[in-house]
């Protein structure tokens, strides 16, 4: 897939994500007047350039959403989502895939192909400050299965119900992405009592 293809299937995917509010509504615009511009959307050269780039992160939720799993990450100093910066010309759906396997040993199983979120944010702790794109995807695991995880990135893995989950130390966006995650499951809940209506 060339440059042109890439981008133009990145515009088209977050065109089709549908905004939680004003805040989603205002980042999704400038996404894609950014994609739009030309501008390079990849991260050419580490640590931040250009000074606004393209990342996937995915949540991974236990079966039954009521866990997720989240990183104590080394850098920024915060439980976040696993993630990373999408390579260039490559799909942020298969940067999930490459992220999964290599920073905690695992295949990645999606609940959705599409992104349910996207966010532009300013990074913080001890990293070069950029601004991060972010598309948010939604992975399922079983919380017993064992990870093999990147000790050089994070200093511990951990499940979180969703009560208990720290918001004040975790992505400014979080509680945003589990709004747009308990919407999606109770999407499914009344797609399975329809289904079962017919039966």
């Amino acid at each position: 897939m060339n440059t042109n293809d890439i981008r133009s299937k990145i515009h088209q995917a977050i065109t089709a994500i549908s905004p939680l509010d004003k805040a989603e509504q205002e980042h999704t615009r400038f996404a894609l007047d950014w994609i739009e511009s030309g501008s390079e959307i990849f991260r050419m050269a580490k640590p931040s350039t250009p000074e606004t780039h393209l990342v996937s992160y995915f949540v991974i939720a236990s079966p039954d959403m009521s866990q997720i799993l989240l990183v104590d990450h080394k850098k920024t100093e915060l439980w976040l989502p696993p993630g990373g910066h999408v390579d260039p010309g490559e799909d942020p759906h298969e940067t999930v895939r490459r992220e999964a396997k290599e920073e905690l040993g695992i295949e990645a199983e999606f609940f959705f192909d599409k992104p349910l979120l996207l966010t532009v944010t300013q990074t913080v702790g001890n990293v070069a400050k950029h601004t991060d794109v972010s598309l948010w995807y939604l992975l399922k695991c079983d919380p017993s299965l064992s990870f093999d995880y990147d000790i050089n990135e994070f200093n511990q893995i951990r499940w979180f119900s969703i009560d208990e989950i720290p918001f004040e130390k975790s992505d400014p966006h979080m509680k945003r992405f589990l709004q747009k995650m308990s919407h999606e499951k109770n999407l499914m809940v009344d797609s399975i009592i329809e289904a079962v209506k017919w039966i």
